[in-house]
């Protein structure tokens, strides 16, 4: 009797722990696409200058409150993701003409050129040198829709191909693309150069290549003439600081050093007959052995240590780490220069904004 008279009271407690369960889902979609952060305008950092208070009045996008995308567009987890893999709906398809460099050590450089379907905005001949991230090249979606929208607006595009990036290129000497390594940018811009003598240039990286072009800037006064101006976007300045916060947890990181040493791993591989095999006159401190190592790697650091240091001759990682990162090079760059870094970047921690910030004093 006592049974019968409880069981009316079963179907509450059932939509009580549903209402639960929806109620826990809710907040946790709420935390993880961070809807609840306030929009706010950019935070700016900069010498004050005739230059600084032009931009500022004439690009009011500077100091306009940012209002993200709805749902997915608070969360930088989520752009990267969805942004990485299906870029903008419908990722355009620029035209260009791929062109080839032999350096000086026997390797083949490439890099795209394409040209303007406008005229620019002032009559001017204006080239974009681009250097994209990691183990990335001119046919990544976020590339194509730059250069769709640069093109459109009067300007020529060079697009750098890192070195063993492209699937259907092959090495043809025993290196690829590093960290810091400006070779084959350099290249590139030096054609460009030759190729368009009247030609000025504003030269763009994106992550990685935001280190190599703001490296390259610096290593010689000479490489900033007929520059206008330097535009980086996403990258880190120091690996040094940032390899510890790598391996942190915390914003998911040490998940996409996993993800990406994965990717390393395999375009390395890719080319292992290139880079070790019997035939190849290999750097001396790389060895049979760390193609062994390679394989069990599951961080950037240790592929960097393994193989990507040996092959400019580093003793170290801590030497590689110094020597290929931007940071020593930024104070060194006199044409205008514009760093650009987002707050809920997941691979940038923010302790690595000082150095950025530093400069605006």
């Amino acid at each position: 009797m006592n049974a019968m008279l409880e069981t009316p009271e079963l179907p509450a407690v059932f939509d009580g722990v549903k209402l639960a369960a929806v109620a826990a889902v809710l907040y946790v979609i709420v935390r993880c696409l961070n809807l609840k952060s306030p929009t706010a305008p950019p935070d700016l950092y900069f010498q004050d200058s005739g230059l600084s208070r032009f931009l500022l009045k004439s690009c009011p996008l500077l100091t306009k409150e940012y209002i993200p995308p709805l749902i997915w567009g608070k969360s930088g987890h989520m752009q990267t993701a969805l942004y990485g893999k299906m870029g903008r709906v419908r990722s355009p398809h620029p035209y260009g003409h791929r062109k080839f460099i032999t350096m000086s050590d026997g390797a083949t450089s490439t890099f795209d050129l394409f040209e303007p379907l406008a005229e620019h905005c002032v009559g001017d001949d204006v080239t974009m040198v681009i250097c994209p991230g990691i183990a990335n090249h001119s046919e990544k979606q976020y590339i194509r829709t730059f250069v769709d929208y640069a093109q459109k607006n009067g300007y020529r595009c060079a697009v750098l191909n890192h070195l063993g990036a492209l699937p259907n290129i092959e090495l043809t000497s025993p290196r690829m693309f590093t960290y810091g390594c400006t070779w084959e940018f350099g290249a590139m811009v030096n054609y460009i150069k030759k190729a368009y003598p009247f030609t000025q240039l504003v030269v763009v990286g994106f992550s990685l290549g935001g280190n190599i072009v703001c490296k390259y800037l610096g290593e010689i006064q000479a490489n900033q003439e007929r520059v206008l101006c330097c535009v980086s976007v996403c990258q880190g300045y120091s690996a040094l600081r940032a390899q510890e916060t790598f391996m942190q947890w915390d914003q998911c990181r040490r998940f996409y050093n996993f993800l990406m040493a994965d990717n390393m791993k395999k375009i390395i591989l890719s080319h292992r007959q290139a880079l070790f095999g019997d035939h190849v006159k290999k750097p001396q401190s790389l060895e049979d052995s760390d193609l062994s190592r390679l394989y069990t790697a599951t961080s950037l650091m240790q592929i960097d240590d393994n193989v990507m240091r040996k092959f400019h001759g580093y003793t170290s990682l801590k030497e590689y780490y110094e020597e290929e990162s931007c940071m020593r090079y930024l104070h060194r760059i006199y044409v205008p220069l514009m760093l650009v870094n987002a707050a809920d970047d997941p691979l940038v921690h923010e302790s690595l904004l000082t150095i950025p910030k530093s400069l605006s004093g």
